[in-house]
């Protein structure tokens, strides 16, 4: 028999009754019913239970074991009484009588438990990762990720694409967030970088002729934390193609997502059809470029209601260049009650408040209520209700100013009404490409030009758009959301060094520092570049929507705290001086 088990702790069935086996796992509970010992023995694949009463020389040891020991048992397989079958496990129906014992590993006093769904502050869980790990959600939710990655392997390998790695080690790049420096012992002073996405090594893989890319890619950014980020690394599909326009990155991407949270979702609905929203349109029916949208409201613009009207705040913003009014419909909100509770959300998102209208029933007929409603009259509140397309028991609610001073809580509002209203639709992912992303934005105190988006796409209209005004130039780049979140991220590679050169010239980037800082891809781009483009989606984010999990680290084997602090490991952590010194580098103190 082998040295620790002859079956797993799942593998044992009635037909196993009879046979001599061997388990070996930890301990995850155990019960003294008087004299006979009860212990459920668990190992990565399930649970049996085993017994031991007096009449078994390893009584004695078993009564020592607690939670989390690791141990070793021989025994018989026995079939349970048919009133004590538990049909919820595969190994259900039986039980093993222990005859012999091994401690294979014993347990001190547990920081936390195993068995059980008690909560713990984060720092324990995270200073103790091996232990949090052990539990049945950590080990489902790490499992599904490795069958993620390896489904989506196989999807990408069926479409004729080939995996290649590129380097961790390379060249600091502005990818829009910050690197993670590495200092170089063979070249006193100088630093190497972590890559924030393999980006630049893509696209020379198409200067070289390898058509399709795939890989399952580690990315590194010194980010600021958030609950669907990581602050320091994170793994995406990475893909690029040659060839190719939008579209075909389009057609190539999503039969692989569809299958992926076809096969993972859990029998929740997954959209077939994924529209395509520009970003111009997403920023104003949503208030955001990630909507989602399984909350069907869409805010309209309704500045023509209130120009002019007896609403001063309204109409006095109004007056000044840039502003506009957006209203959010809420069918069936229409309540004083949800209304001042809407108002009271505004105002701890850090505005005065949120203005509304709704809609009741008189008996002889519709009465618009509200403040805005007395302040516009009738005729104006008409107006609203019949470009809204709303009726009785329905409401609206009003932000004004400059459209990127509201978006944002313009677009919270939005999910927290469809939410409490129960207009979003739970159990399913409803996907949507954003397109038309502009590629320049505008300091409003400077008025210097700098790129609001990747800037290595290809601007639409190639040279003679980025003659004209730079505000207006739309970018062949486009993201994919899901249910609220950036799922992925691409574009239509520029792959014309003049055209690269005028772009970046318009963000204030000499050609002497183009060449210094993306000298290889600019290099490239004079030897046949072919028209390229890609692609790469987050997989820690889509596992955490198809474990249904609003943190991305309960989906991440090993990851970072708030403070992105490794307390587990304790990094960041001190140099010694002798590293310091090979390195030819010295600390400053922090005042």
């Amino acid at each position: 028999m082998h040295a620790y088990r002859s079956h797993t702790c799942a593998a044992l069935t009635a037909a196993n009754v009879g046979e001599t086996v061997r388990l070996s796992g930890w301990v995850h509970r155990v019960r003294d019913h008087g004299g006979v010992l009860f212990i459920d023995l668990r190992d990565h694949f399930g649970v049996t239970q085993v017994l031991c009463d007096g009449d078994s020389a390893a009584f004695a040891e078993l009564e020592k074991v607690r939670s989390e020991w690791c141990i070793r048992i021989d025994g018989t397989v026995k079939a349970r009484d048919p009133e004590l079958v538990n049909p919820k496990l595969p190994t259900g129906e039986i039980e093993v009588y222990v005859r012999e014992l091994e401690v294979l590993g014993a347990a001190e006093e547990l920081p936390l438990m195993v068995f059980g769904d008690q909560e713990y502050p984060e720092e324990t869980r995270l200073r103790y990762r091996y232990l949090d790990l052990r539990r049945e959600v950590m080990q489902r939710n790490m499992t599904l990720r490795s069958d993620v990655v390896a489904s989506m392997r196989k999807r990408m390998w069926d479409q004729g694409f080939r995996e290649y790695q590129t380097p961790i080690i390379t060249a600091s790049s502005p990818e829009g967030a910050r690197d993670f420096l590495v200092p170089s012992r063979l070249h006193p002073g100088k630093f190497y970088a972590l890559p924030q996405a393999p980006q630049q090594f893509k696209q020379l893989i198409m200067m070289s002729g390898f058509d399709k890319y795939f890989q399952i890619a580690p990315c590194f950014r010194d980010e600021d934390p958030r609950a669907d980020r990581s602050p320091t690394d994170f793994y995406q599909l990475d893909l690029e193609m040659s060839f190719v326009e939008q579209q075909d990155v389009f057609d190539t991407i999503q039969p692989v997502l569809t299958g992926v949270f076809e096969e993972f979702g859990g029998g929740r609905k997954v959209d077939q059809e994924w529209p395509q929203i520009s970003y111009k349109d997403a920023a104003l029916w949503y208030g955001t470029d990630k909507p989602d949208l399984r909350n069907p409201l869409k805010m309209q613009v309704v500045s023509d209601h209130f120009r002019g009207s007896g609403f001063a705040i309204f109409a006095k913003l109004l007056e000044q260049e840039g502003t506009e009014i957006r209203a959010i419909p809420a069918p069936s909100g229409g309540s004083r009650k949800f209304c001042d509770r809407m108002n009271a959300f505004a105002q701890k998102e850090g505005l005065p408040g949120m203005g509304y209208i709704f809609w009741r029933d008189q008996g002889e007929g519709m009465e618009a209520a509200g403040p805005l409603a007395k302040n516009i009259g009738p005729e104006r509140t008409e107006a609203i209700r019949q470009q809204l397309g709303l009726g009785v028991g329905d409401a609206a609610f009003f932000l004004g100013g400059k459209p990127k001073a509201f978006e944002k809580v313009a677009g919270k509002a939005r999910d927290v009404i469809g939410e409490e209203l129960g207009l979003t639709e739970k159990d399913r992912f409803a996907f949507a490409w954003i397109v038309d992303f502009p590629i320049y934005e505008q300091d409003e105190e400077t008025g210097a030009i700098d790129f609001e988006h990747n800037p290595f796409s290809m601007p639409q209209g190639g040279m003679e758009a980025l003659n004209g005004n730079p505000l207006d130039v739309r970018g062949y780049q486009y993201d994919l959301a899901c249910n609220g979140y950036e799922l992925v991220s691409g574009a239509i590679r520029n792959h014309k060094p003049e055209i690269m050169l005028k772009a970046f010239e318009l963000a204030g980037y000499g050609e002497d520092e183009v060449k210094s800082r993306f000298g290889a891809l600019f290099n490239a781009f004079h030897y046949g570049a072919p028209p390229h483009g890609g692609c790469a989606a987050g997989i820690d984010r889509i596992v955490m929507l198809l474990a249904d999990e609003a943190n991305i680290r309960e989906v991440m084997m090993f990851p970072m705290n708030q403070r992105a602090e490794d307390l587990m490991m304790d990094a960041p952590s001190d140099p010694t001086s002798d590293q310091l010194m090979e390195l030819g580098l010295r600390l400053i103190p922090q005042e």
